[in-house]
């Protein structure tokens, strides 16, 4: 009956007769009906405000939760093969210093020389010059090319070349120019090979 009563008090008011300059005057159910619409409208701005970047931080921390998830696997399976890795660190090393032990130091250059020499006399070659360099420095070595000027058959300066490529220190071969001699079937060949130092300040 109570909402009953309240429509027909709502039916009857006209809104023409309402002074909006003085509120209080208003019929009860006008009144709480204004509040009820205000209260809306306050709640509305509230949420819109207030929730509204709430729900941005919430947007914001499940990215947040994804990458830090993506970094908890990441680093769990890195603890998870964390005894291979050491065991692979360790290979890594043992192959390094290897490698470290084939490169010539400044005494052992000169001895690099001479196992040059002594190949190209092996193969019967006729030497014209074997020439060293002037370095080159890198980010973690340095660079000692060697230039060899040698004469020869075809066969002889193809095995002298093998000869140097497997010396038991690292050479590299370069930049090699070949020309026939005149009247014979000898070659001229120059070829500049290139030994490496490691720069210990560079570790």
């Amino acid at each position: 009956m109570a909402m009953q009563d309240s429509l027909d008090q709502l039916k009857s008011v006209d809104l023409n007769n309402l002074d909006f300059n003085n509120i209080g005057s208003w019929p009860a159910i006008v009144k709480g009906l204004l509040m009820l619409i205000l209260f809306g409208l306050v709640l509305g701005v509230g949420y819109y405000y207030h929730i509204t970047d709430k729900q941005v931080e919430l947007e914001r921390a499940e990215a947040k939760e994804v990458d830090l998830r993506k970094e908890y696997e990441n680093k769990a399976a890195l603890a998870a093969n964390l005894d291979a890795l050491r065991v692979q660190k360790k290979e890594m090393e043992d192959a390094f210093g290897a490698l470290l032990r084939q490169l010539p130091s400044d005494t052992e250059v000169p001895g690099l020389l001479e196992d040059i020499t002594r190949t190209a006399i092996d193969n019967e070659l006729t030497i014209e010059s074997i020439d060293l360099q002037p370095e080159r420095r890198t980010e973690f070595y340095i660079e000692l090319p060697i230039e060899i000027v040698v004469e020869g058959t075809y066969h002889k300066i193809g095995s002298f070349v093998s000869g140097v490529a497997n010396l038991s220190r690292i050479v590299t071969l370069h930049d090699f120019d070949i020309e026939p001699m005149t009247d014979s079937d000898m070659l001229r060949m120059e070829i500049i090979a290139k030994t490496y130092r490691y720069l210990e300040e560079a570790s």
